[in-house]
């Protein structure tokens, strides 16, 4: 008998739409009229909370279609307006803490790179990013090419007048206006990848972390470049997603990753051209970005790739738990190929999922998989980087209950790594050891893979996959979706376990990706 939990999850999963019970049949062999999931009929945590908004809506509720407020527009609208809360919450360190000592800011919880590097990297004196050496430790800017092209666009809206606390404070507020429109990009791709699918982005615009962590540092450039990458995908545009990972990689490192489980699926489904183009594409957009840095100023250009080999152990990484628990100090090198092995093992098994699974995963199952390995394994973790996991996170597991539970585990490092710099920067020692740092290292570590383990489950058991229960297949997967496999590890079980099609709780029976679907006639072939 199923359990009251698993009752409940498939009793809130039922399709709105018509369903459609064909064996093998292609859903898009006629346009898909079905109407938008509503995550208040599928989610209980959802419709509780659509309770401070009136409930949820109604069988009979009038739907207006070409209205102001569509889906889409009301994402974007609820992330710009937490972006501007996280902007409040900085408050008191806009007004005086970032300038009056190091302690204040950690105590208020509001620090940002932002400011301080407006000074420490040159940009108030006019000096130009990888061409002009700095004074200091840090000889050249330590960001790769597009991020540092994003801070000097800043640095150049900025007026040089006034004291320096004053260009700090306007170089914040330039930057925080750059990043919102990031953050509406983000909101925007993430509600239209999945087309039926728009308020999964809601999971985005209201994460907790994402308003406190937006205006640390510079991310979310990257981020809005992966969200359109992902967007472009889906909508069998391999070149465009190509070009935009090529230029999300130019300003942080994590999205060349996404071309792993990219590669596992596409070889799986036999997609090797779509594969191919987007490769290509991404080689050429980071070479275009890169190249005129690398060979103009190679020494600046370098700065970022050198730093990240010899940055010693920091915060937020389960080496930093091991090296406070022990004692030991630990030599940069020995981590750097501990934590490559490790990230190596975690992507064969990522892969052996790929290529196993009894229904070819979601690309967005395994491209939040294989971002979640390398933030667990690397070797700091600044709290900046939940931003790159949560558009991910939305699409790979839209469930409200997860991922709030995951979004508590982070806002709880957020809060220790703060109470954790106050504690050893101010000479009283007010606020968090290390033994109480080390608590909040662990709730992050055991929150990501808390929602790793239920998007592998996911996986594993495609039955319970809420973006599938209702027929659909890969909704971001672009020329994935609904695609034949032409090579699979293993056994391959064709329907979920205990699923019949008069079965409502399991959603009409799907076999895309199989021996079954490959039987079924595809539309160019008559």
């Amino acid at each position: 008998m199923p359990s009251a939990e698993e009752t409940s999850l498939h009793r809130d999963d039922r399709p709105d739409g018509p369903r459609d019970d064909r064996r093998g049949a292609r859903p898009d062999a006629a346009p898909d009229v079905r109407p938008d999931v509503r995550p208040t009929r599928r989610d209980s945590v959802a419709a509780a909370g659509s309770e401070l908004i009136g409930g949820p809506a109604g069988r009979y509720a009038l739907r207006v279609r070409g209205g102001y407020l569509t889906p889409v527009r009301v994402v974007a609208l609820t992330a710009i307006g937490m972006f501007a809360l996280g902007m409040v919450q900085k408050l008191p360190c806009y007004n005086w803490a970032w300038f009056r000592g190091a302690s204040s800011q950690y105590t208020r919880a509001c620090y940002s790179d932002i400011p301080h590097l407006y000074l420490g990297r040159g940009f108030s004196e006019g000096l130009l990013p990888y061409f002009d050496r700095l004074p200091g430790d840090m000889e050249y800017l330590e960001y790769p090419v597009l991020t540092g092209l994003f801070m000097q666009v800043a640095a150049w809206l900025t007026p040089s007048s006034g004291s320096i606390q004053h260009q700090e404070q306007v170089y914040w507020l330039v930057n925080a206006g750059m990043l919102m429109i990031c953050t509406a990009v983000i909101a925007v791709c993430v509600s239209r990848t999945h087309r039926r699918r728009p308020w999964d982005a809601l999971l985005v615009a209201l994460a907790p972390a994402f308003a406190l962590t937006a205006t640390i540092n510079w991310d979310l450039l990257a981020v809005a470049l992966t969200a359109a990458a992902m967007l472009m995908w889906a909508r069998s545009r391999p070149l465009a997603f190509g070009v935009l990972i090529g230029l999300a990689t130019a300003a942080k490192l994590y999205p060349v990753l996404l071309l792993g489980p990219l590669l596992l699926l596409c070889w799986r489904a036999g997609k090797w051209r779509e594969f191919g183009t987007a490769a290509l594409g991404a080689a050429g957009a980071w070479l275009v970005t890169n190249l005129p840095v690398m060979l103009l100023a190679p020494e600046g250009w370098k700065k970022f790739y050198t730093f990240s080999q010899e940055r010693q152990i920091d915060f937020g990484s389960f080496w930093l738990v091991i090296s406070q628990r022990t004692g030991e100090s630990f030599e940069v090198e020995s981590v750097n190929t501990a934590a490559t092995l490790l990230m190596v093992l975690a992507c064969g098994g990522i892969a052996a999922l790929a290529l196993a699974a009894p229904r070819r995963p979601r690309f967005a199952q395994l491209a939040f998989l294989v971002v979640a390995a390398f933030i667990l394994t690397n070797k700091v973790y600044s709290p900046q980087y939940v931003l790159w996991l949560i558009p991910l996170a939305a699409l790979a597991r839209p469930r409200w209950r997860d991922f709030l539970i995951w979004q508590a585990c982070e806002v709880a490092y957020y809060l220790g790594i703060w109470m954790y710099l106050a504690y050893t920067t101010s000479t009283k020692h007010q606020g968090l050891p290390p033994e109480g740092y080390q608590l909040a290292i662990a709730a992050h570590l055991l929150g990501t893979l808390f929602l790793c383990a239920m998007v592998v489950r996911d996986v594993l058991r495609p039955e319970r996959d809420g973006v599938r229960q209702d027929g659909s297949d890969d909704p971001s997967g672009g020329v994935l979706d609904r695609a034949r496999d032409v090579f699979v590890l293993g056994s391959r079980r064709t329907e979920p376990a205990g699923a019949s099609a008069a079965d409502p709780a399991h959603g009409p029976k799907v076999e895309w990706g199989t021996e079954a679907s490959a039987r079924a006639p595809r539309d160019d072939e008559g």
